[in-house]
């Protein structure tokens, strides 16, 4: 029997739980969590320590559930390195059109959509009520919380965080918005002109938080 970890039992992982549940109700598929710090159950699913979930019998495959960028490249090379695939976690509402490229081990939360030639990362995580507009280019481990507006032509680096709401304005083909490696847009920020590699920026237009 295929065994589906779900690498992380806190809220965003408990969120995953049922849209998983539901993808895979007739596969035979077992889930269960995976959580270092909290062996058990959690929402009355079993919780094992990575250690403990590797020596269950049967296929395993997992999906990260977890926000933070960092976190979830070193819970990968973690998986990767125990020869363990990843599951695409995807909403039976998600909608995706034409010419989507997408990596491996996202996640779709309900009411996700990819409009049309787009070109996303591994390990990319969208959560409910967000969408991605006609030719986006979206990096690696880069994460939407609920509720992202991202309008057409926005190139997004790795490891970028976009908070709860935000909305990041239409780009052309030859000036395309820039969101850089590493930078966290704010909840609710309106994103009008580029922001660097490795800032956080907030309010209404966007701009930096200072230290």
């Amino acid at each position: 029997m295929d065994v589906i970890g779900i690498y992380g039992g806190s809220g965003f992982g408990r969120e995953v739980l049922p849209t998983l549940r539901a993808q895979y109700a007739h596969s035979g598929a077992r889930i269960v969590f995976i959580d270092d710090y909290a062996e058990g159950e959690i929402n009355g699913t079993p919780t094992y320590s990575f250690d403990n979930f590797q020596k269950i019998p049967g296929d395993k495959r997992v999906t990260i559930a977890i926000a933070d960028a960092a976190v979830r490249r070193k819970l990968v090379a973690k998986c990767e390195d125990a020869g363990m695939g990843f599951v695409e976690v995807e909403a039976q509402n998600v909608v995706i059109g034409d010419v989507v490229t997408i990596g491996d081990g996202r996640v779709l939360c309900p009411f996700v959509h990819l409009t049309s030639n787009v070109v996303i990362g591994r390990h990319f995580h969208a959560n409910i009520y967000s969408y991605v507009a006609h030719d986006c280019r979206i990096g690696d481990f880069v994460t939407f919380a609920p509720s992202v507006k991202c309008n057409g032509n926005v190139h997004i680096g790795n490891d970028a965080y976009i908070g709860t709401g935000a909305i990041l304005r239409q780009g052309t083909p030859e000036r395309p918005l820039m969101i850089g490696e590493g930078a966290v847009v704010g909840m609710g920020a309106v994103v009008t002109k580029d922001v660097p590699a490795g800032v956080t920026v907030i309010g209404n237009p966007a701009r930096i938080l200072e230290k």
